[in-house]
């Protein structure tokens, strides 16, 4: 099963996500894909750079950071699934609408 993980900016959480990332990549392949929040804003709960490096070494490739590098998943069908870990409120909110 292939895993898409898309991590959004709910910072404080990071430290809950990278752990349910780890234990999702034991047993699937998981693909990472950033929100540029996530990907771009350096917080005192880490850089942006180490949270990137850190998901490119859990799931043993360099996350998705565009909506360019995103358009494929789709209509390739390459995901089986999709985790969306931290999901903030501006996420949940689109995703309603």
């Amino acid at each position: 099963m292939t895993v898409g993980f898309a991590v959004c900016g709910s910072h404080c959480t990071f430290s809950q996500m990278f752990p349910a990332m780890e234990e999702l990549a034991k047993h699937h392949t998981v693909i990472p894909i950033f929100s540029q929040a996530a990907a771009s804003t350096d917080t005192r709960f880490g850089s942006a750079r180490e949270h990137l490096q850190r998901a490119e070494a859990i799931c043993g490739c360099a996350p998705i950071l565009t909506v360019a590098q995103a358009e494929p998943i789709g209509p390739k069908k390459l995901l089986d699934a999709l985790v969306i870990a931290p999901c903030t409120g501006n996420t949940l909110a689109k995703l309603a609408h």
